[in-house]
């Protein structure tokens, strides 16, 4: 087979990056197609992975534009590479470029809240794969599984964490410290939204830095007297300093996800909730979510969290509880894709581009 992959955000490289290890080792091509966000297409080239770059991110009303540009340089791709499934998270244009051309497009997401592209991509593609605990309406074929996206990559199965890897960037792993993240609120489902200000975040350091050491990763540039704070070494060292962090604040639902997965409590600090976030605090107790109005019972908890001497203890039988219940990902993705290859007559082709 043929598949595409199109990533549109710096975790879902992360998200696609093991099935596309086990897609080639079946001997099938995989076409990786990606919008430059962030750290997206740093983070292709720093995992080896060939990509073909076919937009810029936009804000705003130019999103839109952006999406038309996309859309039309994703035809071009198709028709001449001739896929056999597209596959993205959110997947407008694989969406759109699916129905067009008649492709198989899945689309795998877990964010409510981006109803504009909801409503707009879900109707047009073949497949809509959401979590369980996934609480928005759909209109298509939604098939619901037992886990999160951050189990695609950070599953047991699938990564360990590295004392080693801290090391050689000059953090203590046995030292305790908290991780802090900060967005940009540039993507679509942050439209209307409004991130912490400049001396709620001061405080939110402050609070935590009584108890260790505090690293920040922020889409946006920092205060300077914050700046001191950012976090050391290349940025796919993250899940490794997640994993060895006594806990996590942030305004990123998927890193406080990341978080919860990998067995380190967080407090997720936004407006908009998730319904992974909800199911991940009120069923295990590693995210407690709060408003940017609740800012104060947020560094209540935080301060006796890191103040409790049974949280460590309370926290690694919720993470093996949480991994009892909810299944590897990748492995069910992969499932999903052998089912779908007898359809399909084609011999499967090597390589990836």
């Amino acid at each position: 087979m043929v598949v595409l992959v199109d990533i549109l955000h710096p975790a879902h490289v992360h998200f696609f990056a093991p099935i596309r290890t086990q897609l080639l080792a079946q001997g099938h091509r995989v076409i990786v197609t990606v919008r430059d966000k962030e750290i997206a297409a740093v983070l292709l080239q720093r995992m080896d992975i060939p990509f073909t770059l076919i937009s810029r991110q936009k804000a705003g009303l130019r999103l839109i534009g952006e999406m038309l540009i996309r859309t039309g340089k994703l035809l071009r791709i198709c028709r001449k590479e001739k896929p056999d499934l597209l596959m993205g998270i959110m997947g407008p244009s694989i969406a759109v470029a699916g129905k067009i051309l008649r492709i198989s497009a899945w689309v795998f997401y877990d964010t409510e809240n981006a109803w504009i592209t909801n409503w707009f991509a879900y109707p047009l593609a073949e497949r809509i794969y959401t979590p369980e605990c996934y609480g928005g309406k759909t209109r298509g074929n939604q098939i619901r599984y037992p886990g999160y996206h951050e189990l695609s990559y950070l599953h047991p199965s699938r990564f360990e964490p590295s004392r080693t890897v801290l090391q050689q960037c000059g953090l203590k792993p046995d030292d305790p410290f908290i991780v802090v993240r900060f967005v940009g609120w540039a993507a679509s489902h942050d439209i209307g939204e409004k991130g912490l200000t400049a001396d709620q975040k001061r405080a939110i350091v402050s609070t935590a830095a009584t108890f260790g050491k505090v690293y920040i990763t922020s889409e946006s540039k920092l205060p300077a007297d914050l700046a001191q704070h950012a976090l050391p070494g290349p940025p796919e060292i993250i899940h490794h300093v997640l994993a060895f962090a006594r806990l996590f604040i942030g305004e990123s639902a998927t890193m406080a996800s990341e978080a919860c997965v990998l067995g380190t409590q967080a407090v997720f600090i936004s407006d908009t909730g998730r319904g992974y976030t909800t199911e991940q605090e009120q069923r295990y107790g590693l995210v407690r979510c709060f408003t940017r109005r609740q800012l104060g019972e947020a560094l209540s908890f935080v301060k006796h969290n890191l103040s409790d001497a049974q949280a460590g203890g309370k926290t690694k039988r919720a993470h093996q509880q949480l991994l009892a219940e909810r299944i590897d990902v990748t492995e069910y993705v992969m499932n999903q894709i052998h089912e779908f290859m007898p359809k399909k007559s084609c011999s499967p082709k090597t390589g990836d581009r």
